[in-house]
């Protein structure tokens, strides 16, 4: 290989002349080479850096939203069997029937908000009512605080606005005995979810 400038001799791989010093054929070349090979190294760790970045954030974002993790209780919202409910009908039908009714309004209401959370772990409402009576009314008290949390879960899945103090407000009347209160409550709340779908009312 031979200088282009002055044509001395040059060693091959050498990248200036050694007489006049100029930049030997092909030095620029592979300096450029080399360049765009770190210039191509970089980017690549740049999309991979940003690939983790996102999928630690779809991490993130998967432990930080439980009812997605739960194939039953995430996904595409699906339609409710249940229809709405004239309240105050019910309520006149459990002073009637002196609780009769209220019995199962109050079964009712957790079969239908079980169903409005998709959640397959919940208990029915058959089992919520022995346990409210083996513990002489604590576990309906409890379970009527947990239900204001369902409510919003339901409703934000369906986009409808949520109460965030719902469950105090349960619970406060709950202990006061005012739990047809709480009944009337809910199922003005499972009326909108049963609205969000098309149900006719009752």
């Amino acid at each position: 290989m031979f200088c282009q400038k002055c044509g001395a001799p040059i060693e091959n791989g050498a990248k200036f002349c050694t007489s006049c010093g100029a930049a030997a054929p092909g030095g620029q070349q592979n300096g450029y080479q080399q360049n765009g090979y770190q210039q191509n190294t970089y980017q690549q760790n740049a999309y991979q850096q940003n690939s983790y970045q996102q999928n630690g954030y779809q991490q993130n974002a998967y432990q930080q939203n439980p009812y997605q993790q739960n194939p039953g209780f995430g996904g595409p919202v699906r339609p409710v069997s249940f229809g709405q409910k004239n309240i105050a009908i019910a309520i006149i039908l459990t002073f009637v029937t002196f609780g009769i009714y209220g019995i199962v309004w109050f079964v009712n209401l957790v079969n239908n908000l079980n169903e409005a959370t998709e959640d397959p772990a919940a208990q029915s409402g058959g089992m919520v009512l022995l346990l409210t009576i083996v513990t002489c009314g604590i576990y309906g008290i409890y379970w009527c605080y947990k239900a204001g949390q369902y409510v919003n879960v339901a409703e934000s899945r369906r986009g409808i606005p949520t109460d965030s103090s719902a469950s105090i407000i349960y619970l406060i009347l709950t202990i006061f005995g005012l739990g047809i209160v709480v009944y009337a409550l809910l199922q003005n709340e499972l009326n909108k979810i049963a609205e969000y779908h098309g149900a006719p009312k009752a």
